[in-house]
């Protein structure tokens, strides 16, 4: 029998295994020494790449410098300038920097060939070290700019088992590029470029706050220029916590999370609290397959968040999440509430490229500069055709009610002050065309007030309790007797949503009232849903904790319906409620109740402009 003998492991191999929980992918080494860079008070930071990092990493910067022998100390392991002297370790948890860890110099330099120059502002001339595989070179002078400049060759050439599992040149340069937006993303006020093999994949300016409008310039900057122009400010401060940041309305949304990120004291972070959060403060507007972008910012005292969990610092975990997540669904709902009917700019884009490039998918030519006086063919393509047909028949074609004549020739003043302007007609029965001074609007009125219903049910059991309607006539439904049996079960907790029911035997459900918001009509079919919404819930959860779900249901039962013919005070009706109404540019399911389309952009269809 063989004994194993154990061995102190040699000081190359020890920082070689520190290295790897460091420096994970060429993106972690990038990460380090960005950070690095913005301790340094950098107001611009540079990143070139070769092979997606593998084979060059170079960051420049203009920051403070280091000297001599500053660089010398900085490539030794467990040396940092985040950390006073004699904190007794205390200051680990009241960290205030981004690169506190003191390794990701010599964890570079154990597996690159790495070489740093750094001039402070005051010195006259540069300094530089090298070091290859974990061994340091001594200083010598060389040409310098002020600020450091750290560039790695040859990532893991010192471990190339490491190699083999990296991803192609592209997938390393993405995950660079995404490290590096959400940097830029958290400090507005420093430039940021990224080159690779020599081509420039991305650049921004430092951001001025003259206007106080530098954090969603860098944040339209970076996740588009549509989030811009569709986010609503968050604020919200307690308990020495502030909240900050931006949300995007419901109706600009996306098929997956990818555009929601969170930063605690500068610091990009993934965290699951935030996930969460923000699909529970979501849930009244986005169907389950959608999701919003949203940008926060959360500053606290350091000593309440451990951002010690992950090695690559990526995690954290709050002292008091629970305050950090009502936090984060209360100003979101605020913040989305005082967005009043407001609906996202990209609705009213999506309708007008429908227009131009119409059912056979290619876009018209458009057509002369004489406007309509040349005809309706020609380069226009067929849903413009349509379009066009359709306005110039004043809606006879397609079976809609207009304005009397007389009625519809002018605009009264008073439209000015209604932001979804005044009712001209209804479109299969379906659509209402209102008009203000410069702009059409072409509202769902089944959507629209589906939205208004959902908002008093709220309102009202939020006050006193939602009011309930007598049946003349108490109705029997018929369903299957599993149904029957769960409907009877939560009985107790239904009568508080306003809708009275009891067992009728086997296999029936007697209703005795119904919410008076949503009147008496279709009965059968409201109590069919409600069964078929509470097995989808689970009978383990209260209705209460589901109460979006089930207020959706009964709202879409108690709105206007697709196909009923509106006169011209109801429709006004219902805009005047729209724009009273918090959350009315989109239904309970996230889709959009009404396009606006600005006068400009139909005379740009038709030639005019």
């Amino acid at each position: 029998m063989t004994t194993t003998q154990i061995r102190r492991l040699t000081e190359a191999t020890i920082n070689r295994i520190a290295a790897g929980e460091v420096i994970e992918r060429p993106f972690s080494a990038v990460k380090e020494l960005v950070e690095n860079a913005l301790d340094a008070g950098a107001g611009q930071i540079d990143v070139s790449l070769g092979n997606g990092g593998k084979s060059l990493i170079l960051v420049e910067d203009d920051g403070q410098g280091m000297t001599a022998a500053d660089m010398e100390l900085a490539v030794e392991r467990h040396a940092t300038s985040k950390l006073p002297d004699g904190d007794g370790g205390n200051r680990l948890f009241h960290v205030t920097t981004l690169g506190f860890r003191g390794e990701a110099l010599p964890s570079i330099g154990a597996v690159a060939k790495m070489q740093i120059t750094s001039r402070p502002a005051s010195a006259d001339t540069a300094m530089q070290v090298a070091v290859t595989g974990g061994k340091l070179s001594p200083p010598r002078p060389v040409a310098g700019k002020p600020g450091t400049r750290v560039e790695a060759r040859d990532l893991f050439y010192a471990t190339p088992a490491r190699l083999k599992f990296l991803k192609s040149d592209r997938a390393e340069t993405t995950a660079i590029g995404d490290v590096l937006r959400r940097l830029a993303m958290a400090h507005p006020h420093v430039g940021f470029s990224l080159t690779s093999d020599g081509r420039r994949n991305f650049a921004v300016l430092p951001e001025t706050d003259a206007d106080g409008t530098a954090q969603l310039n860098r944040l339209a900057a970076i996740m588009g220029r549509d989030f811009g122009a569709n986010a609503v400010p968050v604020f919200a401060e307690r308990d020495e916590i502030r909240l900050s940041g931006f949300a995007g309305l419901p109706t600009f949304n996306r098929a997956t999370a990818q555009m929601q990120y969170l930063f605690v004291n500068g610091r990009p972070v993934k965290d699951r609290l935030l996930n969460g959060a923000v699909r529970g403060a979501y849930q009244d507007f986005l169907a389950r397959n959608r999701h919003p972008a949203v940008a926060l910012f959360i500053e606290l005292r350091p000593g309440n968040v451990d951002i010690n969990v992950h090695p690559a610092k990526s995690e954290v975990r709050f002292r008091d999440p629970g305050l950090v997540r009502s936090m984060i669904v209360g100003a979101l709902r605020t913040a989305l509430a005082e967005a009043g009917h407001r609906a996202s700019t990209t609705v009213a884009d999506t309708a007008l490229n429908a227009f131009r490039h119409g059912p056979g998918g290619s876009a018209g030519t458009g057509v002369g500069s004489s406007g309509m006086s040349g005809g309706m063919s020609g380069g226009m393509s067929s849903g413009m055709q349509e379009a066009a047909a359709a306005f110039q028949s004043g809606f006879a074609e397609l079976g809609g009610y207009a304005a009397p004549p007389g009625e519809a020739a002018h605009l009264p003043a008073a439209a000015a002050d209604y932001p979804l302007g005044l009712a001209r007609a209804q479109v299969h029965e379906t659509y209402i065309v209102a008009q203000t001074p410069d702009s059409l609007v072409i509202v769902d009125q089944h959507a629209a007030h589906e939205r208004l219903v959902y908002e008093k049910m709220k309102t009202q059991l939020a006050e006193q309790g939602i009011a309930r309607q007598l049946l003349l006539m108490p109705e029997v439904v018929e369903l299957e007797e599993a149904a029957t049996d769960l409907l009877a079960g939560r009985a107790a907790e239904l009568a508080e949503l306003g809708f009275v029911i009891e067992k009728f035997g086997p296999g029936a459900i007697l209703v005795r009232e119904v919410p008076a918001l949503i009147g008496t009509d279709d009965v059968h079919r409201l109590v069919q849903d409600l069964a078929d919404e509470l097995a989808e819930l689970g009978a383990a959860l209260a209705l209460k904790e589901k109460l979006e779900e089930i207020c959706g249901t009964l709202a879409c039962h108690g709105s206007v319906r697709a196909g009923r013919r509106l006169n011209m005070d109801e429709m006004n009706a219902l805009l005047r409620d729209m724009e009273a109404t918090p959350h009315a540019g989109q239904c309970n399911h996230g889709r959009p109740t009404y396009v606006e389309l600005k006068l400009k952009e139909i005379e740009k269809l038709f030639g005019r402009r």
